[in-house]
């Protein structure tokens, strides 16, 4: 680590945690492979350093991202949450201190709550923060970790839409611009399974690549029933999978992880695509906007079609998985 003057100890533990966050694997704890050798090895880099990290977004998803960033073994610390909904909040605060009763710390002065309150968070004394908020709020929020210099882990999908995709972006150059570590939720990239996989594919393991299918089939999603003293907005925000502008629809919100991979084996993205969508069973006055059903062919650069299924809907067959067929076998 470069010195710096003596005597600026804020400088200094500052600095030491930038860099313990750069080299060590707490953000891809936070999304969902704690506990590896490398996380245990790495995470105490500065054992005397305490990292300190806020939770934006205390629902099922940012409060297992908050385990899991404190199942590490470094010296971390949970200091401050936010959520649009106290008990939401109180919920998370008590599931978290459950799991790693010594290492959360959140008084009453660094509990916020409404849609304003990730700014007041952000104003706290802490290193990183966990942007877990339904994704309609991802650019606003990230936007505002990077201009507040914080370490960000933020779950997927980073936008809803292109415009939001376009934010997210401009921010990031000024992150990269900052040296501050951002980490993505999509898991599949640090799963060493997957990184095998990709690699023997793309050193032609079964051939060139002819074209590709991925899957994304389950159960139907439950809408929570609206409560008589509930605006609407309360109402959409507690069944934010169902409403677009919060969740961007299912291929935005869960399908993006199967898509993300063959991406990922492919090394770039899509330049075409052309498919169709619609509601079954779904009541649009209970359940938003967001499609039961889509099937999209996506068309690569070099020609290799990709053929997309997304689903939710109950009793029919559920699967979740991405296959590559080539002129020598099939992954």
């Amino acid at each position: 680590m470069s010195e710096l003057p003596p005597g600026n100890l804020s400088q200094e533990r500052s600095a030491s945690r930038r860099k313990f966050l750069q080299a060590s694997s707490l953000l891809v704890a936070s999304g969902g492979v704690a506990g590896s050798l490398a996380i245990s090895t790495k995470a105490h880099a500065y054992a005397n350093d305490e990292i300190r990290i806020g939770l934006i977004g205390c629902g099922s998803r940012g409060t297992g991202a908050a385990i899991q960033a404190l199942n590490t073994k470094g010296p971390v610390k949970l200091v401050a949450l936010c959520d649009v909904f106290e008990k939401r909040l109180s919920a998370s605060y008590r599931s978290i201190k459950g799991k790693h009763r010594d290492r959360v710390e959140v008084p009453d002065r660094n509990r916020f709550l409404g849609l304003d309150g990730f700014q007041k968070l952000l104003e706290t004394e802490l290193d990183l923060v966990i942007l877990a908020t339904p994704p309609g709020f991802r650019p606003l929020h990230f936007e505002a970790a990077v201009e507040a210099d914080k370490h960000v882990f933020m779950e997927k999908p980073v936008a809803i839409d292109a415009p939001g995709v376009r934010r997210i972006m401009a921010a990031n150059v000024i992150a990269k611009e900052k040296n501050l570590a951002v980490q993505v939720g999509l898991q599949r990239h640090h799963q060493s399974s997957y990184q095998e996989v990709i690699q023997q594919l793309q050193q032609g393991a079964i051939g060139r690549i002819l074209f590709a299918q991925v899957y994304w089939t389950g159960s139907g999603l439950a809408s929570r029933p609206r409560a008589s003293n509930q605006t609407e907005l309360e109402y959409q925000l507690s069944n934010w999978h169902h409403f677009n502008w919060l969740a961007g629809d299912s291929i935005c919100e869960r399908h993006v992880h199967n898509l993300d991979v063959i991406n990922w084996l492919m090394q770039g993205h899509p330049i075409e695509a052309q498919g169709q969508g619609g509601r079954n069973l779904r009541n649009a006055s209970t359940t938003g906007q967001s499609f039961d059903h889509h099937f999209v062919e996506f068309t690569y650069a070099n020609g290799v079609k990709l053929i997309s299924q997304c689903r939710s809907s109950d009793g029919c067959w559920s699967h979740v998985g991405e296959y590559a067929h080539g002129t020598e076998g099939y992954a």
